[in-house]
């Protein structure tokens, strides 16, 4: 919408920084998080109203960290709206809608109604158990399915989407992945950064904040990805209006701070499966059309930490019946160890602003 308003700049001459990516990037981000802290209050008496609330395990399941948890009872969930409001906005308004505009929003909608499902059902059921596994499963291929329907049949990206690119080197591994192995290779990089970010969701603020890291890094790698200038110098290959997803990405961290304004502890409102799964999602589609997939298990380093833990923790447990951490996912440890919420998330920030510019390094070392 507002880049359109640059044509007009001979009637009103400040139209034209509406051309500027960096401009609407930065607006992209003001616009994100003020939506987000209108829109927020609303969505949190909503759910109250409608006793939309957060169930828990109980002390036979989780045992002493029921105990801990017992204030967070009936916490509003579903707050990932907060932060799909924002990002949508934000995104519809400053962005050039092309294709990987549009497919990381197909993304993003498809996952967010996946989320919602399953919150509504968990919360209909008061169990945690949601949408089935199957169904989810179900859901994700097809959202997989239609990103790369769009991306491999559009004349400008078919062919750069195929190439395989893994942080280090100056070319790709693979210069034109077939469909055979660029479908589950783009539903595992989906899949698997939902589920990453759906387990890093267990204490307030914590998720979100390491959201903001992941997504900062991949703004910037979208734009140096659609910079000629910056892609001859990085040994990076050119992906036509790139720059764009660093306006959905900048969009992301402006809703994200306006959800974690009222998520910060003690929370307001949850995100839910709403906000978890939907973001890793479109995280996850950012870091494919970036052609930094791989990247993505160094700068989401906290969130690959949460889902190893939980896989060595079952690992372990039915191979030896002898557990590794006294709870996962991992933050569950350090909260059975006496660490204090705030501390816990705090550090746990610290390590993902570590992990984000490691990822960002890679940019570089080539």
């Amino acid at each position: 919408m507002f880049p359109d308003l640059a044509d007009f700049e001979n009637y009103f001459g400040p139209l034209r920084l509406f051309r500027y990516l960096s401009v609407r990037c930065a607006l992209a981000c003001a616009c994100a998080f003020i939506t987000g802290i209108l829109v927020a209050p609303h969505i949190i008496e909503l759910m109250r109203r409608l006793k939309f609330g957060q169930s828990f395990r109980t002390a036979e399941q989780v045992g002493a960290l029921a105990a801990l948890h017992e204030s967070k009872k009936g916490t509003p969930v579903m707050g990932g709206l907060i932060i799909f409001v924002g990002v949508m906005v934000s995104t519809l308004l400053f962005a050039k809608l092309n294709v990987l505009v549009l497919t990381a929003m197909l993304v993003y909608v498809s996952m967010t109604a996946l989320g919602a499902a399953d919150d509504l059902l968990k919360i209909k059921q008061k169990s945690s158990a949601g949408v089935s596994a199957k169904a989810k499963l179900f859901v994700q291929l097809l959202t997989v399915i239609a990103a790369l329907a769009i991306l491999y049949t559009s004349d400008t990206y078919a062919d750069s989407m195929r190439e395989l690119w893994v942080p280090f080197l100056k070319t790709p591994i693979i210069e034109y992945m077939p469909l055979w192995f660029a479908f589950p290779f783009l539903f595992l990089v989906i899949a698997g950064s939902s589920n990453a970010i759906n387990l890093t969701d267990g204490v307030d603020g914590l998720a979100i904040g390491c959201t903001i890291s992941v997504a900062l890094v991949y703004a910037v790698f979208a734009y140096v990805t659609g910079n000629a200038i910056a892609c001859e110098y990085l040994f990076i290959h050119m992906v036509p209006e790139c720059g764009e997803l660093a306006v959905v990405c900048f969009a992301l961290v402006g809703a994200s701070m306006a959800f974690l304004w009222f998520n910060a502890n003690p929370a307001d409102i949850f995100m839910g499966d709403t906000g978890s799964l939907a973001l890793g999602g479109l995280i996850g589609a950012i870091a494919f059309m970036t052609h930094q997939p791989f990247t993505l298990v160094i700068v989401g380093g906290v969130f690959v930490m949460e889902a190893m833990s939980v896989i060595l923790q079952v690992a372990s447990y039915k191979t030896t019946k002898k557990r590794i951490f006294r709870m996962s996912p991992i933050h569950h440890h350090f909260e059975m160890k006496g660490w204090k919420e705030n501390r816990l998330v705090v550090r746990f920030w610290i390590m993902s602003l570590i992990f984000a510019l490691a990822g960002l390094a890679t940019l570089k070392l080539r």
